[in-house]
């Protein structure tokens, strides 16, 4: 199941993972450190996309969920494209930047514009996704998941 990493204001609906309030256990802990650091550097990210493409400020809800993934999409690729262009003004050494020279491949990479399968099969039942204790349950298996991957890593 997709989800959204969220903070309080957002119903208990699966799709929505929040922090936990006041966390109490160790793995409890974890997780909202966790989630509340993914969830920051997210919307610093979205932040600078807004920042720079209009289109991205303005309300979104009469739009097609297609033009909005198309949209998105779009605006990530240009970002890039931008950052990419501006990283030889950073630099002592005005040389061309050649993806193909750095991986080491002679092709260039070819990515895919398309909506994915998964995010197609989200929106069609987002009208079903309401159920508080789903959002729960999957809450719990999220907080042990990580506890587990921590404790592997710790020992």
């Amino acid at each position: 199941m997709a989800y959204y990493l969220a903070d309080g204001i957002y119903p208990y609906y699966p799709t929505f993972i929040k922090s936990i309030r006041l966390p109490q256990s160790e793995p409890d802990k974890l997780f909202a450190k966790y989630q509340e650091g993914c969830r920051k550097d997210i919307e610093r990210a979205f932040g600078v996309l807004q920042a720079r493409f209009k289109i991205i400020r303005k309300p979104a809800c009469l739009w097609d969920i297609t033009n909005l993934a198309l949209i998105m999409r779009s605006c990530i690729i240009l970002h890039n494209m931008i950052v990419e262009d501006e990283r030889d003004t950073y630099s002592q050494h005005w040389t061309n930047y050649d993806q193909s020279e750095v991986s080491g491949s002679g092709t260039p990479e070819s990515f895919s514009t398309e909506v994915l399968p998964a995010f197609a099969n989200h929106v069609r039942a987002r009208s079903v996704m309401r159920d508080s204790n789903v959002h729960h349950e999957l809450q719990a298996d999220l907080v042990k998941h990580i506890w587990v991957k921590f404790e592997m890593f710790r020992d």
